[in-house]
């Protein structure tokens, strides 16, 4: 495993992480850190096209520290090229948001028909009540309602993840508004305070790749980005920790 001093640092992550990480990272990396917009979620293949051209339009040897998780494959066979990839061993962005995988698995284990709602899918119109509106304009109410009904049919639980009292206050009325349009499939609203703590391990990995342990996955340069290495072979001791 190299040093993380040997290649210059190159952050690639999701808006939604955005404040967390500029309060985290080296202030050296100022013209080195890109935040994706948060809409490249909701198409996987545009947001894997979107990371492998930043990837390849970094000319020199770099760590790169990839801020996202698996991301419904939007991740899947990222080529490392010339670089070190440091990348998360999430599924998706929850984990990075409450904290910890286990916190993740807790809560999936708990209540696994659960929708989360964040700062930032909120701001990008990345929920149930936008996506609704959305379809109204292309196909008419009747037949966009039975899109959604397809769609969430399923959840009974929807979350607002927030890291702070502050962000909680000013998103709670965004939140309670698409709780109430989520009402139609019997889902309950919860509030979830969540932690920094991942995204931190993550920034102090960056600074030394040592740290990196199994929450992380490094691709070495001539890698790639496989689905199998977000796989966790013992979640047992995941779940301990929680």
């Amino acid at each position: 495993m190299p040093e993380s001093q040997e290649f210059p640092i190159v952050v690639i992550a999701c808006q939604v992480f955005q404040n967390m990480l500029e309060d985290m990272l080296p202030e050296d990396l100022d013209g080195r850190i890109t935040f994706t917009d948060y809409g490249l979620h909701k198409v996987p293949t545009k947001l894997n096209k979107a990371l492998q051209e930043h990837l390849d339009g970094i000319a020199e040897p770099s760590l790169v520290v990839l801020g996202f998780g698996l991301c419904g494959n939007g991740l899947k066979n990222l080529k490392a090229g010339q670089h070190y990839l440091l990348v998360p061993r999430a599924d998706d962005c929850i984990a990075l948001l409450l904290g910890s995988y286990s916190a993740y698995r807790k809560e999936f284990d708990s209540y696994p028909g659960t929708y989360y709602l964040s700062k930032g899918w909120l701001e990008s119109g990345s929920n149930p009540l936008s996506e609704y509106e959305q379809y109204v304009e292309r196909l008419g109410a009747e037949n966009a309602m039975w899109v959604m009904d397809q769609q969430y049919q399923h959840y009974r639980r929807l979350v607002l993840v927030a890291h702070s009292e502050e962000d909680m206050a000013k998103y709670r009325p965004k939140a309670l508004e698409v709780a109430r349009f989520c009402e139609r499939w019997g889902m309950r609203y919860e509030e979830i305070l969540g932690s920094e703590n991942y995204v931190r391990k993550l920034a102090n990995a960056a600074a030394n790749l040592n740290q990196a342990d199994e929450e992380f996955i490094v691709v070495p340069p001539g890698g790639e980005l496989k689905q199998s290495d977000f796989i966790r072979l013992d979640k047992s001791s995941d779940r301990a920790q929680a």
